[in-house]
């Protein structure tokens, strides 16, 4: 199918309402809009450079939790929720109590994402995954009644109401049809369709067939950083797309309700692989800064420490750059030593402009490695 013949799909008459049947997308596609090859060229070229720096910088296991941390924060943040990067990496009782039921869901969300790049070793992409992801997202929060795990039995629409809906997705009836058509389409290697523009039809397919009752939103985005792993794209997650999406919502939502009612699916792909771009590119930035704070800390910071000090302090640092709050007691537990010494090396970290104290108090008090957490939300 070329862009220019697409047809989205078509409504049909419910009671009171009309649902959207959307188009089956497991078939040849030729894409050959000047437009769209010339962003996925920078698209492809973004992302095989983030690829190779990925593999240069080490112990980037630790910088990638963080990269989970943002994304689950601006995913979530899409819905509505008010929690930001600091929170994340706060226990539940360190968080204001308005903001616990957000945090939970970016709990569930960062638990789901790790879930699955793990299973993703010994199970494919597929609905299966995708149901047991959702199990884990709407765990013990607000949707957990929405039936976690399953593909929805009934209408839903997004708005205030069916009546007054936004959009109505496709009956409950035509899901599992639907969903088996997407998955095949993500395993199809009979037409050739560049991974990029298969994995942003296939995000869009996905919001529209809204196969869930509660979620997703979360569980369409995670399925972008999902697809890549899964085909080896990106040898460590290191892309994620939500943070793109939420500074540039209203236009998120605006061009998916575009393919919908005008079939103009060529904007769409245009949006998102410009989307991968920047997002690649500003991990790029971010690798970097990483790299230079950790050499300048290894080069003007350890080295303030005495040598019978010297493990305790990189085995902190090191812990510091997967999570970057702490308190007394997670560094006791961590070095296995006393309070008196992990108290000393704290201040030592944070009269050498490393940590920050953020709570004021004189108990309980929280120690933020902030130039490292800045990095990731600028």
């Amino acid at each position: 199918m070329n862009l220019a013949e697409y047809h989205a799909g078509q409504y049909e008459p419910q009671y009171q309402y009309q649902s959207f049947l959307p188009t089956r997308i497991n078939h040849a596609w030729v894409i050959d809009d000047p437009m769209v090859q010339q962003i996925l060229s920078q698209a492809d070229r973004a992302l095989g450079e983030l690829n190779a720096f990925s593999q240069l910088v080490p112990d980037v296991d630790f910088f990638i939790q963080m990269y989970v941390a943002k994304e689950a924060t601006y995913s979530s943040r899409i819905e509505g929720t008010q929690t930001n990067v600091e929170d994340v990496f706060k226990n539940a009782e360190d968080v204001s109590p308005e903001k616990r039921d957000d945090w939970a869901e970016v709990q569930n969300y960062i638990q789901a994402l790790n879930y699955a790049v793990e299973r993703l070793q010994h199970l494919p992409l597929s609905n299966r995954l995708l149901k047991e992801v959702h199990g884990i997202l709407l765990q013990g929060v607000r949707g957990e009644t929405k039936l976690p795990g399953e593909f929805r039995a009934s209408q839903n629409w997004i708005g205030m109401s069916l009546k007054h809906a936004i959009f109505v997705p496709p009956h409950h009836e035509h899901v599992i049809e639907l969903m088996s058509d997407l998955e095949k389409f993500l395993h199809d290697d009979t037409h050739y369709v560049s991974p990029l523009i298969k994995i942003a039809i296939a995000h869009y397919q996905f919001e529209t067939i809204h196969p869930f009752l509660d979620g997703n939103g979360r569980l369409g985005r995670l399925l972008i950083p999902l697809y890549l792993a899964a085909e080896h794209i990106l040898s460590k997650p290191a892309l994620y797309l939500s943070d793109y999406f939420e500074r540039h919502k209203t236009a998120y939502i605006d061009h998916l309700m575009a393919v919908r009612q005008g079939h103009h699916l060529q904007e769409w792909l245009v949006f998102f692989l410009q989307g991968v771009v920047e997002t690649a590119q500003s991990s790029i930035a971010v690798f970097k800064s990483i790299l230079g704070l950790k050499e300048r800390i290894d080069r003007d910071v350890l080295p303030r420490f005495s040598v019978r000090r010297q493990g305790h302090a990189q085995q902190l640092m090191r812990y510091l750059y997967r999570k970057p709050i702490v308190d007394i007691k997670s560094v006791i537990t961590l070095l296995d030593t006393t309070p008196n010494t992990a108290g000393t090396l704290i201040n030592d970290l944070v009269s050498y402009g490393v940590l920050v104290e953020v709570t004021g108090q004189r108990r309980n008090r929280l120690f933020v490695f902030r130039e490292y957490l800045g990095l990731f939300t600028r």
